[in-house]
């Protein structure tokens, strides 16, 4: 079942509440792959009710960036969320979701200024007043998020605690092609010699893992190690590398407590991004 209309996906919800069903909900950007699928589906496991969106959200691309270029494949989108169990997809047009005159705006700063937020101004600020208008229209008991978007998992957590939001947010964990690349929608935009060339991401994350497993503390060593291996990859451009507070995301020095090591890495013209997380 497809709705595109607010008050339409409301009256669907307000039935499944009388009936005291749990619900499940899976925010996307659309052009959905086997990560997307693999949320569903864990959804569906756990819910009596799974709602799956699909809204290309203007509000958290910058003006450079690829919003009118965003992959976008509906027919194949609703196939996918049809065979993995959703009970509904809404798919609304901007129109619908924000007035012409919006004047609110929702930011988690402490959280914002660093890794993707810092290179990408205004962007978790869009994804905050997204998020927060589809759990006020989906009044979900459980969200789903891929946790390839590492920091955006650290926003949304903290934005539901701090709003009181009766919402339980579910990690789920990164799913990769055969060869480590992470599924990502932007893999699309690669060349097949930048999709090769773009196994360097995982690759690096691998030593950098290998050496804190091997007892590596000093941050700097970690990171440099991951430099190296990206910098030999001629295709490859870093972004940034950092190893953060897995909770605070504040940059670290010593790794002495649970750790995100988070890059972003463009390949040519395309911006990718990976993770992992180490715990002492």
């Amino acid at each position: 079942m497809l709705t595109k209309e607010i008050c339409e996906i409301r009256k669907v919800i307000k039935d499944w509440k009388k009936e005291e069903l749990s619900i499940g909900y899976v925010p996307t950007m659309g052009f959905l792959h086997e990560g997307h699928e693999s949320l569903i589906k864990r959804a569906v496991k756990e819910n009596d009710k799974v709602v799956v969106s699909i809204f290309v959200n203007p509000t958290q691309f910058g003006p450079n960036e690829d919003y009118d270029s965003y992959p976008r494949d509906i027919n194949k989108d609703l196939e996918l969320c049809k065979n993995a169990g959703a009970s509904i997809v809404f798919n609304p047009n901007p129109e619908e979701m924000y007035f012409d005159n919006n004047s609110t705006s929702i930011g988690v700063s402490s959280l914002t200024n660093v890794l993707c937020g810092l290179k990408r101004p205004g962007h978790f600020d869009g994804v905050c007043l997204v998020v927060s208008k589809f759990f006020n229209i989906i009044t979900p008991d459980r969200a789903y998020f891929g946790q390839k978007d590492a920091q955006q998992v650290a926003v949304i957590k903290r934005m539901v605690r701090d709003l009181n939001m009766d919402i339980e947010i579910v990690p789920c964990p990164i799913i990769r092609e055969e060869d480590g690349l992470a599924k990502s929608s932007r893999n699309t935009y690669l060349s097949q010699k930048e999709r090769n060339a773009a196994l360097i991401l995982n690759r690096s994350l691998l030593k950098a893992k290998e050496t804190l497993e091997n007892g590596e503390r000093k941050a700097n060593i970690v990171k440099n190690i991951i430099k190296d291996s990206i910098n030999s990859e001629q295709l490859a451009k870093i972004d940034y590398v950092e190893l953060v507070d897995n909770n605070s995301l504040e940059n670290i020095e010593f790794i002495d407590r649970d750790i995100l090591v988070a890059i972003a890495v463009y390949i040519g013209k395309t911006r990718l991004i990976d993770n992992f997380t180490f715990s002492i």
